[in-house]
């Protein structure tokens, strides 16, 4: 009867146990989403910040114009491109952040302002010559377009900042990287002159923000004189914008939850005992790194 209230009592701490490990989890991801969607809004108002700065910018370059202009044609023309960058500014004041399809829409709109913009700085410029009044009458108008320029910029490096932030919530990690040596028979040895394959083992952790499907990964396997073991010159891959060697490489299909991977190199060649390295790289970054001292 003891026996059983053990048994009872020990199958009800296991349950207990399970179910906590799992409410962790699932606070973790929650948390991980939210943090990520937070991000993605953030982007999406600087977006927006960053359109109207844009176009007060260009309101106060068609002021300046105005002022330069003596031809009467082209002061009603730009009076009438005066008016269109109001009415999409009030537009986009409007807008909600989280419209982005609207943004995307008023983006376009921008860059056809900054193109006409463009054309008629061209054409004033061609007809006026500046003269000691005008740069007075222009010098807070100028001042006002400097102030303009310089917030642009911060909000451009703040939004950068941001994307980068994103990038990485988005990259895999490689967890539990670990170099095994392995004999003809399949039995562990820490002998280098015994073994016949190197095992590379790890986890790719669990990441909800990164995208799914097929990937693969390339293991790059350091020997203890800074050398990268590899079968032929033919096997890199891009990383950092340029081609690096490899060891070896697997696909694997990745769902978005923890995938355990396990890679062999065969030894074909004499290799000395010391400190050997594993760099793992997915989607070109380098996800994880593991090492191992082998003897003789």
């Amino acid at each position: 009867m003891k026996d059983k209230k053990r048994i009872a009592i020990i199958a009800l701490s296991a349950a207990m146990a399970i179910l906590l490990v799992t409410g962790c989890c699932l606070w973790i991801a929650l948390r991980k989403s939210q943090a990520y969607n937070i991000e993605i809004q953030e982007l999406m108002a600087l977006e927006k910040e960053e359109m109207l700065n844009d176009l007060t910018s260009a309101q106060i370059q068609y002021d300046e114009l105005m002022v330069r202009i003596n031809n009467d044609s082209l002061r009603i023309k730009l009076e009438k491109e005066q008016v269109r960058t109001q009415q999409l500014l009030e537009e986009l004041e409007h807008v909600k952040s989280t419209s982005a399809s609207e943004i995307t829409r008023l983006k376009k709109e921008l860059k056809t302002v900054r193109a006409v913009l463009k054309n008629y700085v061209m054409q004033i410029d061609s007809l006026n010559r500046e003269n000691e009044s005008l740069k007075k009458e222009n010098k807070a108008v100028r001042n006002k377009y400097n102030e303009a320029s310089k917030k642009i910029s911060n909000l451009s490096e703040e939004k950068k900042i941001l994307s980068e932030k994103v990038t990485l919530a988005s990259q895999l990690d490689a967890t539990g990287v670990g170099l095994s040596l392995l004999r003809k028979n399949g039995k562990e040895t820490n002998s280098i002159k015994r073994a016949k394959q190197i095992e590379i083992a790890f986890t790719i952790t669990k990441n909800i923000t990164a995208s799914t499907g097929e990937k693969r990964a390339y293991i790059r396997i350091m020997q203890p004189d800074g050398e990268v073991l590899t079968k032929g010159t033919g096997n890199t891959f891009v990383y950092e914008n340029r081609n690096i060697e490899f060891s070896i490489s697997r696909s694997f299909e990745y769902t978005g939850e923890s995938h355990d991977l396990t890679l062999y190199w065969d030894i074909e060649e004499t290799l000395k005992g010391g400190e050997y390295s594993a760099y793992i790289f997915v989607d070109g970054n380098m996800i994880g790194s593991g090492k191992a001292f082998f003897e003789e």
